[in-house]
């Protein structure tokens, strides 16, 4: 097992969850992080304390089955402090991050809201999860990346970002407040680029595709979902991402842009990809 190490928000379901068993097999050692530390916790997803199937301690266990270290770290995006500290600790613990993949986002209300019905409260949650506590896990992690010649930054954005809905929030499109966000942390990429030339820093926005969720199946909306658009599985985008954890992307992907993990997993005959965690 090498000394790289990968720190993952959003880990205790989905594509975080998928990523860390990805990257583990990839030889990395993985910091990861996420409000559920053990199954049956609840917490509030879309307005309701709900207990979502997924944990931190089962994407560990999944992670310690390839034989990786694993650190699990209990930090919600909405409390920036925490995520700071759990960044600290990793730090510490495994003297370097070579890879930070800011996945986790928000999931209170408002992400759908119509604009006209939009609260600034929900703003203000929704910008904190998916915008300042990304930009503060980068300015945590960053001078370190930059102290040892390398490092890469992966900020998980979304289609719904550069596009106009198909439909409102409620029949299975999107609203003003989650692409806003998206789009606002998309800018951070280019941004890092420019400040930080031949530093071995490299910066990307990936962007998963429609990947059904454990809230998307909580809100009864991933059949709507699925008959719109043709989902992606978490497991086929963790791959993308263990890829680009060791590749450079094709100069033909714009990597100045977006990058689709979909079309990337298609070329790369990643689609199907298994997923080492338990349904």
């Amino acid at each position: 097992m090498s000394d790289k190490t990968a720190f993952i928000t959003g880990a205790s379901r989905g594509i975080g969850a998928e990523t860390a068993i990805a990257l583990a097999k990839a030889g990395y050692r993985v910091a990861i992080t996420a409000r559920t530390m053990a199954e049956g916790e609840a917490h509030d997803h879309v307005g309701s304390a709900t207990a979502l199937s997924g944990s931190l301690e089962t994407t560990a266990r999944a992670v310690e089955q390839i034989g990786s270290e694993v650190l699990t770290l209990r930090a919600d995006i909405l409390d920036e402090s925490s995520m700071i500290a759990a960044a600290n600790t990793a730090l510490e613990h495994f003297g370097r991050i070579d890879l930070l993949l800011n996945n986790a986002v928000y999931q209170g209300t408002g992400n759908v809201e119509p604009l006209l019905t939009v609260s600034s409260e929900q703003l203000r949650a929704i910008y904190q999860g998916n915008v300042l506590t990304p930009l503060a896990l980068v300015q945590a992690l960053l001078p370190g990346m930059i102290d040892q010649g390398r490092g890469t930054i992966l900020n998980m954005v979304s289609q719904s970002a550069f596009h106009d809905p198909p439909a409102a929030g409620d029949k299975g499109g999107w609203g003003f407040a989650y692409p806003s966000s998206k789009a606002a942390v998309a800018r951070m990429a280019g941004s890092l680029r420019a400040e930080h030339p031949d530093t071995g820093l490299r910066v990307f926005n990936l962007e998963p595709g429609t990947v059904i969720t454990e809230v998307m199946r909580m809100l009864d909306i991933d059949k709507t979902i699925e008959s719109m658009f043709k989902p992606c599985s978490a497991a086929a985008v963790a791959a993308v991402v263990a890829w680009l954890a060791e590749h450079d992307p094709l100069a033909e992907w714009k990597t100045d842009e977006i990058l689709h993990a979909p079309a990337i997993a298609k070329e790369l005959d990643l689609l199907q990809s298994p997923s080492m965690l338990t349904p």
